[in-house]
């Protein structure tokens, strides 16, 4: 195998930043639901932090925010075509 320096090293990821700490953003509303909805998969999962880059602070308002926008249905539990 060729050493190129300007390949990453098998197992040596980028690292990602936070959105929510690049935009100086200190609470994630509920009611926000265009961003509650980019950090979900078409199923309607929350994205783990190591898919998005999130913080562990700011993940977890996001996963409250999901679960109460959830539970006042503006966002759904589970998209249409998986019920």
């Amino acid at each position: 195998m060729i050493n190129n320096p300007s390949h990453p090293k098998k197992g040596h990821l980028k690292s990602k930043e936070c959105k929510f700490t690049k935009a100086g953003i200190e609470y994630i509303d509920y009611k926000q639901t265009d961003v509650l909805e980019r950090f979900m998969n078409d199923q309607g999962k929350i994205l783990p932090r190591r898919v998005t880059g999130t913080s562990a602070r700011h993940q977890r308002m996001l996963s409250r925010a999901v679960k109460r926008a959830r539970f006042l249905a503006l966002i759904p539990y589970v998209t249409e075509n998986m019920r």
